[in-house]
This record gives structure tokens, C-alpha cells and sequence, in this order.
């Protein structure tokens, strides 16, 4: 068998934090949702059923819950880090794709979430 394209998803992690522009966003929190599509080589995973020849996913959500332990301004900043974390602490991982929301933001708007989506490539 020949593997075209792998890669390992992980969908809606929620995680509660404290980003955010307005003072209040600091110190009340809000929920926030990730998806995160990691392009990695899974063909020899495959054949040998062993976590090491693969990206341990548990390790994956382990960066970021420490990454949105940080507060920040900007969802920008904090989805910078998680990439920027995840690349150097897998070298096997060749792209990323992660959308990071912010529940019910604080805008005076009826909306479910507000985000941004990032495509990344180790190159």
C-alpha cells in the first residue's frame, strides 16, 4: 500500500482562556474551539502500530493547553505560538492547518464565534 497524503485531525478541543482586547476578557475567560489538520508521515505507523513512529496526539493537545494558558491579546498571537511550538517540537510534522475561535465574544453582536485559520508550512 501507498499512503498519497496523511494526516492526523483533531477537532473541536475546547479550552478555557483569557484573550482578549478588553480588560473584561481577562479576567472573566471565554471558551475557545481548535481544529488543528497536522500533514504528517503516518506510512510507517501504519505497518509497525507504534506512537513513536507517529505524532503522539495527546502530546499535540498537551502544547496547546499550555500555549492558551498564556493570555494574549490577539488569537493571531496565541495560533503564532501553537504553530510555532507544534513545528519545533515535531520536526516530523510538514504543515499545519488550525483554526482557533473565540465563543460569544464580547462585540455586541448575536454570533456563535469569531476566529481566524492559519495554513503553515515548516518551509
Amino acid at each position: 500500500m501507498k499512503i498519497n497524503s496523511s494526516y492526523i485531525l483533531l477537532k473541536e478541543i475546547r479550552c478555557y482562556a483569557y484573550h482578549g482586547v478588553a480588560p473584561q476578557e481577562n479576567l472573566i475567560g471565554n471558551e475557545y474551539l481548535i481544529d488543528l489538520k497536522l500533514k504528517v508521515d503516518i506510512s510507517k505507523a501504519a505497518r509497525t502500530d507504534e506512537v513513536t513512529d507517529t505524532v503522539n496526539y495527546a502530546e499535540v493537545h498537551q502544547v496547546i493547553e499550555n500555549e492558551m494558558a498564556v493570555p494574549s491579546k490577539l488569537l493571531e498571537h496565541v495560533s503564532g505560538r501553537i504553530i510555532q511550538k507544534l513545528f519545533d517540537q515535531f520536526p516530523c510534522i510538514e504543515e499545519i492547518e488550525l483554526r482557533l475561535s473565540k465563543r460569544n465574544p464580547p462585540m455586541g453582536a448575536d454570533i456563535e464565534s469569531a476566529g481566524i485559520e492559519l495554513h503553515c508550512s515548516r518551509k
